[in-house]
């Protein structure tokens, strides 16, 4: 998949109505996607193994990112910690993002009404690492607003 089919891919989940039945890819609220997603590592969690996924997800994010901020300006990076400590859960998608990365990059879409957001994260050390990308209504809650 080139960086252009990664754009195409954004562009659609602004702009397409959310699913109303929650799956994998959303839910009523929420659109969420794995853009790019490395091997896993049950069989090989050596250096060079892990250090080439996480170069070629890099790499994949950059692009993606060079690309939305020439369309739409410059994303504000968001801390996802206070979001998985908060006491009350984050809504979608940012409560999923939370488990798996540390930050997403996002751009407002006041246009659509929404929020675009790019997130490298793994689940576990022997899971694949994924570029994601979520959509979610605007604007985007404080941690800890219900």
């Amino acid at each position: 998949m080139t960086t252009a089919d990664r754009v195409a891919i954004v562009e659609e989940m602004v702009a397409l109505p959310f699913s109303e039945e929650g799956d994998a890819s959303g839910g009523a609220r929420y659109g969420l996607r794995v853009l790019l997603a490395s091997r896993d590592f049950w069989d090989d969690r050596s250096e060079e193994i892990v250090e080439a996924a996480e170069e070629e997800i890099d790499a994949a994010l950059r692009e993606l990112v060079a690309a939305l901020t020439a369309r739409w300006g410059e994303p504000e990076s968001i801390d996802l910690e206070p979001y998985l400590w908060a006491e009350s859960p984050a809504p979608e998608p940012i409560q999923t993002l939370c488990g798996l990365s540390g930050k997403m990059l996002v751009w407002q879409r006041p246009d659509a009404g929404r929020w675009l957001a790019l997130a490298v994260g793994q689940a576990d050390p022997e899971f694949p690492i994924q570029l994601l990308a979520a959509v979610g209504e605007a604007p985007i809650p404080a941690a800890g607003d219900e």
